[in-house]
């Protein structure tokens, strides 16, 4: 049995004990994405440093987050249903993080690289990043850091109130931008961001270049604690996805089900080789008289599995 079909029945069998009460549209957000967060002068948030003694980020801005706003928008669940999203979450994060880390597992290869990808545009795959990395955040002993490689259309920096922030492809455009310079805490404990940066028409040759390689290499080992969520572009129409997959350890595919034929998640695995860790996180949204329901499965691995 295939990876994409061994997720597909683990999340019909979720699906059986799924509440209702989500928004139609949490999971596959479309259109423009909303503002929901707002950049401010740092005042009360203490910035980390790295182990050499440097901030770990910038010093002068931090990204204040309104969780209201983010329910609104359909990338936060309503209340009432947080904890029933929690919990899947947390078995989604658990796995990521036993690798990144070597927590009860092996520790893989740039474990701490963790790619967020999709096969086709409107899987969902913004709603996730989200969600994992405050689920992650969470944790006690490491930090995550946020990363918006989806550079032709970054919809983590446009949500997050820092689209106009120098980011990834500053670091990788100029050798003179430390990677420190660019990222930016924010008010949830222990998560920070990274925007995506001004544009660039030779954005998959920086992606792909030894820069890219340089700077993955340092996000995973200046912060031991810290784990490296990047949302890349689709994997199937852009080139910068599969650029962006090289660099990273493991790597968490969005399928919506019954959006995505199974072909093109079959594709896209390809696309990533044999030998890459790949996690399944299906995501569904089905109308129905008693209300709106989600089902959230997770396969883990190899990508030929």
């Amino acid at each position: 049995m295939s990876l994409v079909e061994r997720a597909i029945k683990k999340m019909q069998a979720a699906r059986e004990t799924t509440p209702a009460g989500e928004p139609a549209d949490a999971g596959h957000q479309q259109g423009g994405a909303p503002v929901i967060g707002q950049l401010v002068h740092t005042g009360a948030i203490e910035v980390p440093a790295l182990r050499s003694g440097q901030p770990a980020c910038r010093t002068d801005k931090v990204v204040r987050i309104d969780r209201q706003a983010l329910r609104i928008a359909g990338l936060l669940p309503p209340e009432n249903q947080e904890q029933v999203l929690a919990n899947q979450y947390r078995q989604v994060k658990r796995p990521l993080i036993g690798a990144a880390l070597g927590r009860g597992t092996q520790k893989l290869d740039r474990g701490q690289l963790v790619m967020m990808a999709s096969a086709m545009p409107g899987e969902g795959k913004t709603f996730t990043s989200i969600n994992l990395a405050l689920s992650m955040a969470l944790e006690k002993d490491l930090t995550v850091l946020l990363v918006d490689a989806d550079v032709a259309k970054p919809h983590i920096s446009r949500i997050f109130g820092v689209e106009d922030e120098p980011g990834l492809l500053n670091v990788l455009r100029d050798e003179g931008t430390a990677p420190e310079a660019v990222i930016l805490a924010t008010d949830v404990p222990n998560l920070h961001i990274m925007p995506a940066g001004r544009r660039s028409e030779t954005a998959t040759e920086l992606l792909a270049s030894q820069r890219m390689e340089w700077l993955t290499g340092f996000l995973a080992s200046s912060d031991p604690r810290r784990v490296v969520l990047i949302d890349s572009p689709p994997l199937l129409p852009t080139t910068e996805a599969r650029a962006l997959a090289h660099w990273v350890g493991q790597v968490v595919m969005v399928v919506r089900s019954g959006f995505t034929p199974q072909q093109a998640v079959l594709d896209a695995l390809e696309f990533l080789g044999t030998n890459k860790s790949v996690g399944l996180v299906l995501n569904q949204s089905i109308t129905a008289p008693a209300g709106y329901y989600y089902g959230y499965g997770f396969a883990k691995g190899p990508a030929n599995g």
